[in-house]
């Protein structure tokens, strides 16, 4: 049968900005992981995601291009939008996805949604020999590591964020899943802290807006700031907002959906 595929922009407050997800709609019918592999694939994007229904609980999985993922903020938001807007979801209804990070929520806020994940603050080590350098960091305010092994790179002015033209050839050849730049926002209005995502060892050279991120970025930033509700900016060409919200061990990510396209997977 058809499967119903949406093409959502995340994290987007209007179209063509924020990150873009293809959202499959399995229903009760089970594919295996090659299966999404190849589709992910085909739709060429940052992230695929894949939800499926078994009884009354829905399992998500998320794909690049070239791997399954254990955590991925857009395309669970993407789906979320996905299910209410199809009716898969009653409006009123949070939802509750089973997945390899286990238990994530979301729910609809007025206009925007909010995302229950992880917190994943970031521990402190010493820069792998060359990787500032492959970034294109003169000098790390601070540097850690997350708890799924992406690495945080904090540098003191955000238009050094914004300047970065990293080596991706070289910095694939770390082995995590990406790389954070941050730094504290001083002159974009609105937002806390701004950040970029570089993420060429999953196929992915740069992520336009990276909800899982915000999961390293924001108990971060919070223990910094004193502050455990901020506003993220993440300054990819496309750009996107994520609000957060720390909340003990769980941190809420907002932002808000836009439905770009619809249709059917044939195959």
């Amino acid at each position: 049968m058809p499967i119903q595929l949406f093409y959502v922009d995340a994290f987007a407050a209007a179209p063509f900005t924020g990150n873009p997800a293809a959202i499959c709609l399995l229903g009760e019918e089970q594919r295996d992981a090659s299966w999404m592999q190849t589709v992910a694939r085909e739709m060429n994007l940052s992230e695929t995601a894949f939800v499926e229904r078994v009884g009354d609980e829905l399992t998500i999985r998320w794909f690049t291009p070239t791997a399954e993922v254990d955590l991925c903020g857009h395309a669970t938001l993407a789906s979320a939008h996905a299910l209410w807007e199809s009716g898969s979801v009653p409006a009123e209804q949070s939802i509750r996805f089973t997945s390899a990070s286990g238990l994530l929520l979301a729910r609809r806020v007025d206009a925007w949604i909010e995302l229950d994940f992880p917190s994943r603050p970031p521990v402190a080590e010493v820069p792998p020999s060359g990787l500032l350098a492959a970034v294109g960091v003169d000098e790390a305010r601070f540097f850690g590591r997350s708890p799924d092994g992406d690495f945080l790179i904090v540098v003191e002015q955000e238009d050094q964020v914004r300047a970065l033209r990293p080596d991706f050839r070289r910095l694939a050849a770390f082995g995590a899943r990406g790389v954070m730049v941050s730094a504290r926002a001083r002159t974009t209005a609105g937002a806390d802290f701004i950040s970029r995502f570089f993420a060429p060892g999953v196929g992915i050279d740069e992520d336009p807006v990276t909800g899982s991120a915000h999961c390293c970025l924001a108990p971060f930033w919070a223990d910094r700031l004193d502050r455990q509700v901020l506003t993220g900016f993440q300054a990819s060409a496309r750009g996107g907002w994520v609000r957060v919200r720390l909340s003990g061990d769980r941190v809420l990510l907002g932002g808000q959906a836009q439905t770009i396209a619809r249709g059917e997977l044939l195959v």
